[in-house]
């Protein structure tokens, strides 16, 4: 197998995830760069890799490329991060969201086509077992039509969380809860019910952490061209961060998460349970245990020359999502898809 020479660029706190999954894959990949604007942090990740080489300078690690990068940076910075490692001739996975606008996000993705390089963005939540059992039971028709879903997030976030130099913020954060953390949960959604969103009507508020510009709160009704509708809500202001509950509702049956573990409800079978993988959590555990799954597939396409499951085409249609609930919000009236740019 060849050996993938790979870069990560931002070293703050999601990136415990990938030094682990990154030590998991050292048979297939070396580590050579560490890049991140704070020196000491690029270094201490480095340490952890023999050859590795740290930097505050992204064009340091662009004046010698390596062939994978992975961009865990803040928000704002994925675009002109991205497309700058395109290119250099570096393959791209970077964490979601794929960027701050649909003009952004499809820059991006033309970008990638013109380098000849794939660009792929993280939905590790996609990796979870049960959630891939559940995708083949939907399209083997298991479920029959489905007609609805829901998800609850109820997390848990200080005001401590906010207190650096982009979170909190519209202009480079994006938004707050959702598309900071209830991503996940429509990205779930969308994908499992393979339908086209047809509209979005949503709802966003501060009701606790009112020192921020974005939301702590938020809820809509997310419809899709099957006639399906999404009831979705998601809060950073609870207790503490409780498992994540996304439930797909069929003529024949169910499938609901909580958590990493799968329910299967199927008319005229017991129900059935899929337990999470056994990997040890690394980071946070809300950050679910699947990187490594998305991780390790990212470096097989990068080998067998194909894109990777989760195309940026596709993380724009979340982000689409994502942001139409945003200006269904703001303009108080339902948000019809395509979005106007």
């Amino acid at each position: 197998m060849d050996i993938l020479r790979i870069g990560v660029v931002g070293c703050g706190r999601i990136s415990g995830v990938y030094r682990a999954a990154l030590k998991q894959l050292a048979d297939e990949v070396q580590v050579v760069w560490a890049v991140d604007k704070v020196l000491a942090r690029a270094q201490q990740f480095a340490a952890d890799f023999p050859g590795c080489r740290a930097s505050d300078s992204l064009e340091d690690m662009l004046a010698d490329p390596p062939q994978a990068v992975h961009i865990l940076t803040p928000h704002h910075l994925h675009k002109a991060q991205a497309i700058a490692c395109l290119r250099a001739g570096s393959h791209v996975l970077t964490e979601k969201p794929v960027a701050l606008s649909l003009s952004d996000a499809r820059e991006m993705a033309e970008e990638a086509r013109r380098c000849g390089r794939w660009l792929s963005v993280v939905s590790q939540n996609r990796y979870i077992p049960g959630i891939q059992h559940a995708k083949e039971l939907i399209q083997a028709g298991k479920l029959g039509a489905l007609r609805g879903a829901w998800s609850q997030l109820t997390w848990w976030r200080p005001p401590s969380y906010y207190e650096c130099d982009w979170k909190g913020s519209w202009e480079t954060e994006g938004g707050g809860v959702v598309i900071d953390q209830a991503i996940h949960s429509i990205d779930l959604v969308r994908w499992l019910m393979d339908s086209p969103v047809h509209a979005v009507q949503g709802h966003i508020a501060r009701r606790i952490l009112t020192r921020i510009e974005v939301e702590d709160e938020a809820d809509a009704a997310i419809e899709f061209e099957s006639g399906a509708v999404y009831a979705f809500f998601a809060c950073n202001y609870y207790t503490r961060n409780s498992p994540i509950r996304v439930e797909i509702d069929g003529e024949k049956g169910s499938v609901l998460l909580e958590g990493e573990t799968v329910t299967v409800s199927l008319q005229g079978q017991e129900p059935y349970r899929i337990a999470p993988s056994c990997d040890p959590h690394t980071g946070e555990n809300y950050w679910g245990n699947n990187h490594l799954a998305q991780i390790r597939e990212f470096y097989r396409c990068i080998r067998e020359n194909r894109q990777p499951p989760v195309t940026p085409e596709d993380a724009t249609a979340t982000l689409e999502v994502v942001l139409a609930l945003y200006r269904s919000a703001k303009a108080g009236t339902r948000q019809d898809l395509p979005l106007p740019e």
